[in-house]
């Protein structure tokens, strides 16, 4: 996709992801996200542009689908419900029939209106007005109204940034929700990177109108060379499933080669999907050969894994590693440039990889 703004910015990108699932769009503010959005929309026609979704063409190859005829659920920012209609109109309006000429769909199937009153949480807001409502209970409200269009592709742009912290961990778990149940494409854009490792399984990083990096969200948060792996925020994303349940709150997870002890709620069954989050700066390194030496610990994960590859950053004194354990997979540790030093960290090093199970993040799926 080519376009080139009044104001001189431009846009010149291309990247495919897997469907179903949820494709995170994200970058600093100008970056193109939303411009994005709104060109595979419709919304904005592009000098250049090819847009797929599964089989349908939207653009190229001498084709241009007008807005209406694209089946894009789109959700933006700000609700945009109608204020004189109660909730049930305002979510009944996107229950139309699909309009002649629009592409087939891709295999998703689309809720009914009980349903998704349900998925949404809905139930005690269907008499009343948007005025009376939060702003995440109108987000929930136009995601709906989006969805019961049966849409090819579902849109949000920036759907949560309007929204307080409270509001936000409010409406986070019911679009977890229908990433899971619904099997739909959605292309969310975002500057927050707690909702990207909740909700997304590719992430496009975008900066100045290019695509920097693209891929499963787990590998562009694990590349070492990549735009995350340096951040003061680095993590690893590692996806698996329950395999062990204590019940002193504590569970067994296999994910990403490693088999971790976390904390789990209540109500957790083996076989139940995670995914979990760890700070590479709560990631302590040390030699392999220490193992014997190590005094009682608090520490539940004490994992044996290699070095793969390291990157130092000598203007903070940071060292970023990426370790793998002996079944594959990768997990990023941050330490000081003086600490990589002592241990003598190079490609290939065994060493003893220690998690405190309080600093892993888990994101129940």
């Amino acid at each position: 996709m080519q376009h080139r703004f009044p104001n001189g910015t431009a846009l010149d990108l291309a990247f495919t992801a897997p469907i179903p699932g949820v494709v995170a769009l994200s970058g600093p503010s100008g970056s193109g996200k939303s411009s994005l959005v709104h060109c595979v929309a419709g919304l904005l026609r592009a000098e250049r542009s090819s847009v797929r979704v599964g089989d349908a063409v939207l653009s190229g190859d001498g084709i241009w689908l007008r807005p209406e005829r694209r089946r894009i659920g789109m959700v933006f920012q700000g609700a945009r419900l109608f204020p004189h209609l109660s909730v049930t109109a305002n979510l009944l309006y996107g229950a139309r029939r699909v309009p002649k000429g629009a592409p087939a769909g891709t295999g998703a199937r689309a809720p009914e209106f009980e349903e998704l009153v349900v998925l949404l949480g809905l139930e005690r807001l269907l008499g009343r007005r948007p005025g009376g409502l939060s702003g995440g209970e109108k987000q929930r409200v136009a995601i709906g109204r989006a969805l019961l269009s049966r849409p090819l592709l579902l849109a949000l742009d920036e759907p949560l940034a309007g929204l307080d912290d409270a509001r936000r961990s409010e409406i986070l778990p019911y679009l977890a929700r229908l990433r899971e149940r619904l099997s739909l494409p959605i292309l969310y854009v975002t500057h927050a990177m707690d909702e990207v490792v909740r909700l997304a399984d590719t992430l496009v990083l975008l900066r100045e109108g290019r695509v920097i990096a693209c891929g499963p969200v787990a590998s562009v948060f694990g590349d070492l060379q990549g735009p995350l792996a340096s951040r003061e925020d680095a993590a690893s994303l590692l996806d698996g499933h329950v395999v062990g349940v204590e019940e002193a709150g504590l569970a067994d997870v296999a994910a990403g080669g490693f088999l971790l002890r976390v904390p789990m709620a209540p109500g957790r069954q083996v076989g139940a999907r995670v995914r979990l989050k760890i700070p590479a700066h709560e990631v302590m390194l040390a030699s392999a050969t220490a193992v014997d030496q190590l005094p009682l610990l608090s520490v539940q994960n004490v994992l044996a894994v290699r070095v793969v590859a390291l990157a130092d950053d000598t203007a903070r004194g940071v060292m970023t590693v990426s370790l793998a354990p002996p079944g594959g997979g990768t997990m990023l540790a941050q330490v000081t440039s003086a600490s990589g030093r002592r241990l003598g960290l190079s490609p290939g090093l065994p060493l003893l990889a220690l998690v405190k199970s309080v600093s892993i993040v888990v994101l129940v799926e």
